[in-house]
C-alpha cells in the first residue's frame, strides 16, 4: 500500500510540472510572436507588455526548480523517473531564456524611431521567427507526448533557421553600406535576427532533453548547423 501511494503521489508531482512547464511554453510562445509583431509595428506599448510578462516566466521557472527539488527529496525517484523530473527542470530553462531573448527584443522596440521600414528585411524576419515559433511548439508538443521523432525532427530542422538568419545578416550589411543613416536601425535588427537564431537553438535543447528522458543518454551526433557569415558569429547574445 506505502508504495503504491507513494507513485500516486509521484505521478501527482510530475503531473504538475509538465503543467508548469506547459505553461510556461504557452507564455513563451506568445513572447516570441508579440516581440517581433512589435519590432515590425513599431508598437513600443506592446514591446514593454512583452518585457513585463518575462518576469512571469521568471516565477514559473522557479516553482519549477522548487518542485523538482522537492519531488526528488521526497520520492527519491530512479532512473527514467528522475529524467522525468530532470527534463522538465531543463525545459524550464531554455523557455526562460527563450523569454530574455524575446524581452530583448521588446526593448529594442523604442530605439526603432525611424522612417526607414525596409519590407523585404522584415518579411525575412517574419519568416525566420514563424519558423522558430513552429519549432517551439513542436519540440513542446514532443516534449509533452514523449514523441522522440517528431523532436529529432526539430533537432534536424535548424539548418534552416541558420540559413534565414545569413542571408538577413548579408541584408542588411548591404544597406548599411548604401546609406550610413541606416546603421543604427540596421545593428538593432541584427541583435533581433541574431537572438530569433538563438531561440531556435534553445528549441533544438529541448528536443535533446527530450531524447534524453526517452533514451536515458544524450545524443551523440554532431548538432545540424547551417554556414553562417563570419560577422553573424561575432554578434554576441544578448
Amino acid at each position: 500500500m506505502g508504495s503504491e501511494h507513494t507513485a500516486k503521489a509521484f505521478d501527482t508531482d510530475l503531473q504538475e510540472l509538465t503543467r508548469l512547464v506547459a505553461e510556461m511554453g504557452g507564455i513563451a510562445e506568445r513572447m516570441i510572436v508579440e516581440s517581433v509583431d512589435a519590432l515590425i509595428r513599431r508598437d513600443v506599448p506592446l514591446g514593454q507588455r512583452v518585457v513585463a510578462i518575462d518576469t512571469e516566466l521568471d516565477a514559473l521557472q522557479k516553482r519549477i526548480e522548487e518542485r523538482a527539488v522537492l519531488t526528488i527529496a521526497r520520492r527519491q525517484p530512479m532512473a527514467v523517473d528522475l529524467r522525468e523530473i530532470v527534463g522538465a527542470m531543463r525545459v524550464a530553462t531554455d523557455l526562460e531564456r527563450i523569454g530574455d531573448l524575446a524581452k530583448n527584443m521588446g526593448k529594442r522596440v523604442a530605439a526603432l524611431e525611424t522612417d526607414f521600414h525596409p519590407l523585404k528585411l522584415f518579411r525575412g524576419l517574419e519568416h525566420m521567427t514563424d519558423l522558430v515559433q513552429q519549432q517551439v511548439k513542436s519540440v513542446l508538443d514532443a516534449y509533452a507526448a514523449h514523441d522522440l521523432p517528431a523532436a529529432m525532427a526539430v533537432w534536424k530542422g535548424d539548418e534552416e533557421v541558420d540559413a534565414i538568419c545569413t542571408s538577413l545578416f548579408r541584408e542588411l550589411l548591404t544597406y548599411m553600406m548604401e546609406d550610413p543613416r541606416n546603421i543604427s536601425f540596421c545593428i538593432h535588427l541584427m541583435f533581433c535576427a541574431k537572438n530569433i537564431e538563438r531561440i531556435g537553438d534553445h528549441a533544438t535543447n529541448i528536443a535533446e532533453t527530450v531524447f534524453y528522458m526517452i533514451e536515458g543518454q544524450a545524443i551523440t551526433d554532431k548538432r545540424p548547423k547551417g554556414d553562417m557569415t563570419t560577422f553573424a558569429n561575432t554578434v554576441p547574445n544578448t
